[in-house]
C-alpha cells in the first residue's frame, strides 16, 4: 500500500512557474513508478507525465513537453514536478499517481489545484 499527498498548487499568471510535489509512505517507493494526471472542470482526467523507479525514464504528454519536467528523490519518498512557461490550458487538479509500471497507476493522491490567469 502506498499513500501519497501532493503539495504545491496554487495561482500564477500565464509564463510562471510552479513545482508541485508528491510525498510517498512507505519503504518501497524506489519500486513504483509515479506518473502526474490532471482533470480540468468538465474533461477526463488525462496523462502529463511518468517517471520510472530508478528515475531513468521519463515519458511526457506532448501538450506539456519542453516545459514540465518531472524528478524524483527516492530518498525522501518524493516526486515533483516542475511546470514552467505555464498557460491557461494548464488549469486543472493535478494528481500523482504510483504504479508497478510507468504505464499503470495503482494508488492516487488527493490532487493539488493549479490555476494559471491569462
Amino acid at each position: 500500500q502506498v499513500q501519497l499527498v501532493e503539495s504545491g498548487g496554487g495561482l500564477v499568471q500565464a509564463g510562471g512557474s510552479l513545482r508541485l510535489s508528491c510525498a510517498a509512505s512507505g519503504r518501497t517507493f524506489s519500486s513504483y513508478a509515479m506518473g502526474w494526471f490532471r482533470q480540468a472542470p468538465g474533461k477526463e482526467r488525462e496523462f502529463v507525465a511518468t517517471i520510472s523507479g530508478s528515475g531513468v525514464n521519463t515519458y511526457y504528454a506532448d501538450s506539456v513537453k519542453g516545459r514540465f519536467t518531472i524528478s524524483r528523490d527516492n530518498t525522501k519518498n518524493t516526486g515533483y514536478l516542475q511546470m514552467n512557461n505555464l498557460k491557461a490550458d494548464d488549469t486543472a487538479v493535478y494528481y500523482c499517481a504510483a504504479g508497478h509500471t510507468t504505464t499503470t497507476a495503482d494508488y492516487w493522491g488527493q490532487g493539488t489545484q493549479v490555476t494559471v490567469s491569462s
